[in-house]
């Protein structure tokens, strides 16, 4: 699929590899394409795969007097700074032979991996039972989850409990619907081990297409409550 308006597009960047001067900037913008068109229908080698239907897509034109080599650079999601991936292609450009039909396809790996729940920055008390809760879609905004066009079956996905650099705990995150995503509940440690707060990671893996995701956020951590004391009578 295709990263559009939805996860805020990529942007894209030609520069001359020559000179180093950038040829030609600019944001792809539109939908995120047919999905049926791109993920199911059969089709032959060299028919167009994105541009057959509405998709997003960056355009430019150039004014050339000789072939130029190139470098065509994209980067996004952009409305998901952590992230954001960056894919460089080098190729000719010769005056007059015009990129047609899905003209230079670049391909992004990763995942959008968010910590939906405990919010980022918000406190913890100490030994608490909490629910880490997190939402998995791909860069171009897809969801991800058994059973779909991108099986979360497939992907190793767990959640990392952390103080500074140690892993205190690894969580089996299992999915339960289109609402919550993936979940997994866990202890806060003891305010005397984490003074500085926690960090908590989610991590979204599939080898086997190169596609990694992590998510994380930092959270204070406070004094566990004490008991209510019992009125005296």
């Amino acid at each position: 699929m295709v990263l559009g308006n939805d996860v805020g597009g990529a942007r894209v960047t030609i520069t001359d590899v020559a000179s180093g001067r950038i040829l030609a900037s600019g944001l792809q913008q539109g939908e995120a394409g047919d999905q049926n068109q791109i993920m199911r229908t059969p089709r032959m080698m060299g028919e167009s795969l994105y541009s057959s239907r509405a998709s997003a897509a960056f355009t430019a034109t150039l004014e050339l007097t000789h072939p130029i080599l190139v470098d065509i650079a994209a980067e996004g999601p952009l409305a998901y700074p952590g992230s954001v991936q960056r894919v460089t292609k080098r190729t000719w450009l010769i005056p007059g032979e015009d990129m047609t039909h899905d003209g230079m396809v670049l391909v992004l790996y990763g995942y959008i991996v968010r910590i939906e729940h405990p919010k980022s920055g918000e406190p913890l008390i100490a030994k608490d039972d909490v629910m880490l809760r997190a939402s998995i879609r791909t860069l171009s905004g897809a969801p991800v989850r058994p059973h779909g066009d991108w099986d979360s079956r497939k992907l190793h996905i767990y959640g990392e409990v952390l103080i500074g650099d140690q892993v205190l705990e690894r969580l089996q995150m299992f999915y339960e619907n289109d609402n919550t995503g993936f979940e997994a509940p866990f202890f806060v440690p003891p305010f005397k081990d984490a003074k500085d707060g926690i960090t908590l990671r989610v991590v979204a893996a599939d080898p086997a297409s190169g596609n990694f995701g992590v998510g994380q956020s930092r959270y204070p951590v406070l004094s566990e409550r004490l008991p209510k004391k019992s009125p005296t009578p």
